[in-house]
């Protein structure tokens, strides 16, 4: 059995660090790879989404998940615990340490590949160092909490030659995929509008503060956030209840569900429409700064005159396509076409699209091939943009123009301040 010989000295260095090995089998199946084969992956963000996460990695049967690092010590352990039951079930040789902070995992030259699953305010500064780390990365959506920082995660995936994929899995769903290559190759004929009806922008701290449990590095948590929020349960729930967590409401952590729910429906936008390098050229929200309730009324334009509206068309979590041919509504597992597509099938002389049927086996191939992956670290970075600045007009309750080449409002001084955020100097990267 070969061992990795700096791993005492390894974990000496943190007395926050635990592992666990599992002897490996005898004989290795028909369709397993050798542990030599396999990629070896590092969790950053231990949370909710991180159990699905972990199971569609390990399922590829493709990957070593070898480390996790979260500063909730007890989603840390359930994240371990779990993976030692699908390991032990399997008889796999296998080794895994997990830590508090999340540098232990970047400094670790055996890891080649990082999932970042933390709360979106964490998400440019562990992708920049994991890039110049050397490491490819997985990272969940919406890909950026500014428009600034998601170019900087472009800018450091590309200057280190590093492999990213977004978690935006439904570019890898069937009904996405039909949905984009109708609109692209005019089967719904002139796009009129788009509606996408998504949930709230975010809002400001409105909870009280709650005594900090000892199982939780605080600090840690808000990591490059220079504000120091107070500890609520709504943003890092217990284990005994746990919802998903509301940090993503908030403005210093998410983007409310314009860039929750948002990041998933405005990239099949993008997508359909084939704005995967840009992006709108204006943005008008008609609500007013402090407006509360059921927020809606943004509208988006694009160069070619075709408008996005966050409106509520009957169908949650959903995009309306308004065509002259018809209109087509999807949602997740459900795509109603209008009868005269139903039967339509696209040619092979047809604009074709990308098509996987598995996000992660994606994000594995191209890490083996160097090509980009469905979901690239620019597209990623141009979805979260859009959401971004639909925030930043409804904080203002204003029109904006935006020029997707420079990515700046033109003539607006105060929405361009918005564009980025004060970091902190130990955990935050210069933008």
């Amino acid at each position: 059995m070969k061992k990795n010989l700096n791993r005492r000295d390894f974990l000496k260095s943190t007395a926050l660090a635990s592992s666990f090995f599992i002897l490996p089998r005898h004989v290795l199946g028909k369709g397993f790879l050798a542990p030599s084969d396999k990629i070896n992956m590092a969790f950053i963000g231990c949370g909710k989404q991180s159990n699905g996460l972990q199971r569609r990695f390990y399922d590829t049967g493709q990957i070593n998940i070898v480390a996790a690092a979260d500063p909730h010590r007890l989603k840390l352990e359930r994240f371990t615990n779990n993976l030692k039951k699908l390991v032990a079930k399997d008889n796999l040789d296998t080794s895994f340490n997990d830590y508090e902070d999340y540098r232990q995992i970047i400094e670790d030259k055996s890891i080649d590949s990082v999932v970042v699953a933390t709360p979106d305010h964490w998400h440019a500064a562990i992708t920049v160092k994991a890039a110049e780390a050397g490491k490819d990365i997985y990272c969940e959506k919406p890909l950026a909490l500014t428009v600034k920082e998601g170019r900087a995660m472009v800018n450091a995936v590309r200057e280190n030659n590093r492999v990213l994929q977004t978690g935006s899995m439904q570019r890898s769903w069937p009904e996405f995929l039909r949905t984009a290559e109708l609109i692209r190759n005019g089967y719904l004929g002139d796009i009129k509008e788009i509606l996408v009806n998504v949930g709230n922008p975010p809002k400001d701290i409105n909870f009280e503060a709650q005594p900090l449990p000892s199982h939780l590095n605080w600090d840690l948590w808000l990591g490059p956030n220079v504000d120091k929020s107070p500890y609520n349960e709504l943003l890092a729930p217990t284990l005994e209840n746990d919802f998903w967590a509301l940090w993503r409401e908030y403005k210093p952590f998410g983007g409310g569900y314009i860039t929750d729910w948002g990041a998933h429906m405005f990239d099949i936008v993008q997508w359909s429409l084939g704005m995967d390098d840009s992006g709108p050229v204006k943005v008008s929200a008609p609500l007013a700064k402090g407006m509360t309730g059921d927020i809606r009324g943004l509208q988006y334009t694009y160069k070619n005159g075709i408008t996005v509206t966050h409106n509520d068309f009957g169908k949650n979590n959903g995009i309306r396509f308004v065509g002259s041919e018809g209109v087509l509504d999807v949602q997740r597992k459900n795509l109603e076409e209008p009868k005269n597509l139903k039967n339509v099938e696209i040619k092979s002389t047809d604009v074709r699209l990308k098509k996987t049927e598995n996000h992660y086996i994606d994000f594995i191939n191209a890490m083996r091939s160097r090509e980009m992956p469905i979901c690239d670290v620019e597209i990623g970075h141009r979805t979260s943009s859009m959401c971004s600045i639909g925030n930043i007009a409804y904080e203002l309750g204003t029109e904006l123009d935006w020029n997707p080449k420079k990515e700046k409002f033109k003539n607006n001084a105060a929405a361009n301040a918005l564009l980025g955020r004060e970091m902190s100097a130990e955990h935050g990267i210069l933008i």
